[in-house]
């Protein structure tokens, strides 16, 4: 969805140079809609383990998740999960450190794919920014 949004041209104005008022354009809101979907990419990796680790990590990044969902401190939110999730996926999926032939590899695999997928996400919206849809852009009066 983001990466639909960057490439989708802007629409032109019938009346150049006429200020409007409320800039609904549809890209703000497919960005808003590819932050959304992003989240719920974020839930799949959550850990439903009670350890002191995971349940910090779990409430960090989740808090962190809803920033960028409103759009708030959108950039800076969004790349303290790469950070975050970079770390994390290289310590907790290492499959490349067990045999190709056991069921372990595959799983750590798949895991760790998923996890970089959200990565590349956030690295989007790291770019992109919030887009029009955000706390960011109303702050901005944009």
């Amino acid at each position: 969805m983001l990466l639909l949004v960057e490439n989708k041209p802007d629409a032109k104005s019938l009346f150049a140079g006429l200020p409007t008022l409320g800039d609904n354009k549809p890209k703000n809101y497919m960005q808003f809609v590819g932050r959304i979907l992003l989240v719920v990419m974020f839930l799949t990796l959550l850990r439903l383990d009670y350890s002191f680790f995971h349940l910090f990590i779990n409430f960090f990044g989740t808090a962190l998740m809803i920033l960028v969902a409103v759009g708030y401190k959108t950039k800076l939110s969004a790349f303290t999960l790469v950070c975050l999730l970079s770390s994390l996926n290289v310590l907790s999926n290492p499959f490349w450190m067990i045999e190709s032939d056991k069921p372990l590899h595959d799983f750590l695999k798949y895991d760790f794919f998923q996890t970089l997928s959200v990565i590349g996400g956030l690295l989007f919206i790291v770019a992109l920014g919030p887009g029009g849809v955000s706390l960011d852009a109303h702050k901005k009066g944009l």
